[in-house]
């Protein structure tokens, strides 16, 4: 009997051990999926002092919508990039409500429509329409739009640029190529430079064990991280761009303070468990998931607490 078990408790075999792993995620999973129907209760009787203050970090992107817009769509930008995407397209519509001139706003739904851009998998056709139709407005409203704005907006476009014939990982390698494009002619431009970054990194080839892209965009991310602490996107995006058995010790930093730049988002509170789990920071990553869990269960984002419950039940 092994010192570290109860002896009231019988040994598994490794096969009863991975039926019994099963179980318990099947379990979690059921009772993740019942928590928000009783959490609904308690959320009614709530005074607003209760309401906590919403935190997703400092962002600000200048656009030529109306001033008036603009806490708005800095919110909106400080969701899409902690990949709150369900949030985000709620945000940039609400831009849209208050100014329907916002070519930005169309530009941020396309983004966010494309969701998380280092997801592997090709995106579904309808999910395609839906980018494609946010471009098409975009495209329209572009015409009123500063020659920078066009610029993100002819870059997201290649995303979607004829996705029925032409396949995924050359759509977005022409996104990477066209913020590149952003970033050379408005160098002065810091959320190109951290969208042209993540861009790199979602391109990158697999086969590539030199992680080209990922140490390039490593190379813009950190300085800007040193002069933009509070940034959502420059820490997410860094634990993204070290996330490799290879790189992670780099994204240390950037996880110990991302949950703390961006609390109210979910993504935010589970994202440093990636690098927790590659440097072995099981506690940290237990932690980090179980915060993250809450949120996603009051904010009713039941695919984000299932996520963060896979990684606790990991570590």
């Amino acid at each position: 009997m092994s010192k570290d078990l109860p002896s009231a408790l019988p040994r598994r075999t490794m096969s009863q051990q991975g039926a019994h792993t099963r179980r318990v995620s099947v379990a979690a999973a059921a009772v993740l999926l019942t928590l928000p129907a009783f959490a609904a209760y308690p959320q009614e009787q709530a005074h607003p002092q209760d309401v906590p203050t919403e935190k997703l970090g400092t962002v600000h992107f200048a656009t030529s919508c109306s001033p008036a817009v603009t806490p708005q769509f800095d919110r909106a930008v400080a969701l899409l990039h902690s990949f709150e995407f369900g949030a985000s397209i709620r945000a940039f519509n609400e831009v849209l409500a208050a100014d329907s001139t916002c070519a930005m706003a169309d530009w941020g739904i396309a983004l966010s429509r494309w969701s998380n851009p280092m997801a592997p998998g090709n995106r579904s056709v309808v999910q395609l329409q839906q980018g494609k139709q946010a471009v098409d407005a975009a495209m329209r409203l572009g015409v009123r739009a500063s020659e920078r704005e066009r610029g993100y907006i002819h870059a997201v476009s290649r995303l979607y640029d004829d996705f029925e014939h032409t396949d995924q990982q050359t759509r977005v390698v022409a996104y990477e190529r066209a913020m590149n494009e952003l970033v050379m002619r408005q160098p002065a431009d810091t959320e190109a430079m951290i969208f042209y970054a993540i861009s790199l990194v979602a391109s990158a080839p697999p086969t590539d064990k030199t992680y080209a892209n990922q140490l390039k965009a490593g190379n813009i991310l950190e300085p800007l991280w040193a002069k933009q602490p509070n940034h959502p996107g420059l820490a997410h995006y860094i634990i993204h761009t070290y996330d490799y058995p290879a790189l992670a010790d780099k994204a240390r930093a950037a996880a110990q303070h991302y949950a703390s730049i961006a609390p109210s988002a979910a993504h935010a509170l589970h994202m440093p468990s990636h690098t927790f789990t590659r440097v072995g920071m099981w506690q940290e990553s237990v932690d980090a998931n179980n915060r993250s869990m809450k949120v996603a269960l009051e904010s009713g984002s039941i695919a984000e607490a299932l996520h963060a419950a896979d990684y606790a039940m990991y570590a």
